[in-house]
């Protein structure tokens, strides 16, 4: 059986365990998947409202 490994993004604070992002902002930094979707939405100039939005969509969307 294969043990999860949760880790704690650095960003946000949130445990998750699956495959980390890089982050944009110092290409270095292994960030939450979240974290990762926020930072490339935000680079595309998209309003915190919509990002939220698309993140909440790509959560319900894993539920099923």
């Amino acid at each position: 059986m294969k043990e999860i490994i949760k880790t704690v993004c650095p960003k946000c604070g949130q445990e998750y365990s699956g495959h980390p992002s890089l982050s944009r902002v110092d290409n270095q930094t292994l960030v939450c998947p979240d974290c990762g979707t926020r930072e490339a939405l935000e680079s595309m100039g998209l309003p915190d409202e919509e990002i939220e939005k698309i993140v909440a969509t790509i959560h319900a969307q894993q539920v099923k």
